[in-house]
């Protein structure tokens, strides 16, 4: 008897809970199937379409387009720096003509005459039947004047003319560094520094105070034809008749070394042929009026502009890292932009850590730093990449640790007689 009310029992439970079973396993077999198979209603739906780009471009595109100086010549003349020049339009008229400029002459109905044209030195262009051109100082639209005027009636009856320029040799200059637009342009005029960092975009936030321009020069007939037997330069380091040692014109950054390398390489023939001088111009005050550092730059200079430079403090002060490097930074500025030494700080075994940039030596200066920020030892220029540490003193540390013991130990004396 007591079996079959046991039995009963298990049977209504069974009965009550089934249907919460059956419920709770039909909605975890729904959702496996939703992640395993995915639903309809979820993952039959259409990617969405991408929207079409501004103008009909591809949606790819960005729908902003770099500004250009101005429209780019029909085939503009290769350089050494691996950009296409950009040509900026004289504010006086079109473009003229000037020695080293290349002109594409195409004349309908005399292939033998057309072809490509290098202004020489005299201004002229050697053309067949007419001779030399004087073409220097004329448009493209006066030589085509000149030249239909020339085979009219003697050549051609009705001569079609079309004359290109085809390389910009005569107006070229170079600007790299810190400015916005990097590159190569050909202006008509002799523009000045602060025009040209004006068409390059502008200078960047972070740049330094000084730019630095590299300018071809002839050399003397004598340092030639001694390029040209093969002997090194009078006067150098290398030359066994002299003992004086090369001089240097400039510091110039490892950077400006490599551009002026590459501008190098565009000019073919023997070496020694061409010189290069180190010209420099300080523009931390040419956008703020100072116009006495800006120089007019002349066809194919390379202006380069560096970045700003910096210098690092280190070792016992509060703020360690790295500063921007502003002209006429001393020590006393660095330590005061580090927030000041340190308790522990062995100020008077400072080290100034500087390598020579054309060497590549590097240099240990030993300074007193609390001499100088008192004013009892003359303030130090700090120059690029310098290294300012500030060592540790073992004796300060020591003694403040004593200090702070003894000072802990009387505290603790104090407290105790008094809540004893």
């Amino acid at each position: 008897m007591n079996r079959m009310l046991h039995d009963r029992q298990a049977i209504r439970t069974v009965a009550r809970v089934k249907p919460i079973v059956v419920r709770v396993a039909s909605r975890f077999l729904g959702l496996a199937l939703i992640v395993l198979g995915g639903s309809p209603a979820i993952f039959a739906q259409a990617p969405p379409s991408p929207r079409p780009a501004v103008g009909g471009g591809s949606p790819s595109e960005s729908s902003s387009s770099p500004r250009s100086v101005a429209p780019p010549a029909p085939l503009p003349a290769s350089n050494g720096l691996g950009s296409t020049p950009r040509v900026v339009p004289s504010s006086y008229g079109d473009y003229k003509l000037s020695p080293s400029d290349v002109v594409e002459v195409q004349i309908e109905d005399a292939p033998e005459l057309s072809g490509n044209y290098r202004v020489n030195q005299e201004g002229n262009i050697p053309m067949k039947f007419l001779g030399a051109l004087p073409v220097a100082g004329r448009t493209t639209d006066e030589v085509t004047t000149m030249v239909v005027n020339g085979l009219r009636g003697r050549y051609l009856r009705n001569p079609q003319v079309y004359v290109a320029v085809r390389q910009y040799n005569s107006r070229t200059f170079f600007i790299q560094g810190a400015v916005r637009s990097p590159g190569v342009y050909i202006i008509e005029e002799h523009p000045s520094l602060f025009k040209l960092i004006t068409v390059a975009g502008g200078l960047v936030e972070r740049h330094a105070p000084t730019a630095f321009i590299i300018r071809e020069s002839r050399p003397s007939p004598e340092k030639l034809e001694r390029a040209r037997a093969g002997l090194p330069p009078a006067g150098s380091a290398a030359d066994p008749k002299s003992p004086e040692e090369a001089v240097v014109k400039g510091n110039a950054p490892t950077e400006l070394a490599q551009y002026a390398e590459q501008l190098r390489a565009r000019r073919s023939g023997v070496e020694g042929e061409t010189e290069y001088e180190l010209i420099t111009a300080q523009i931390s005050g040419l956008f703020r009026g100072n116009f006495q550092q800006n120089l007019v730059i002349q066809p194919n200079d390379l202006v380069f502009i560096p970045p700003a430079e910096v210098f690092f403090v280190a070792g016992e002060v509060k703020a360690p890292g790295q500063f921007s490097l502003r002209e006429g930074t001393t020590l006393r500025q660095a330590i005061s932009l580090a927030q000041g030494t340190l308790f522990n700080a062995a100020t008077n075994r400072t080290i100034i850590f500087r390598q020579d940039p054309l060497t590549g030596k590097l240099e240990e200066m030993i300074v007193d730093v609390a001499a100088v920020m008192s004013g009892k030892q003359e303030d130090v220029g700090i120059m690029p990449n310098d290294v300012i540490m500030i060592p540790n003193s073992r004796l300060k540390s020591v003694g403040g640790a004593l200090g702070r013991g003894v000072g802990m130990g009387l505290a603790q004396a104090v407290l105790w007689t008094i809540f004893r």
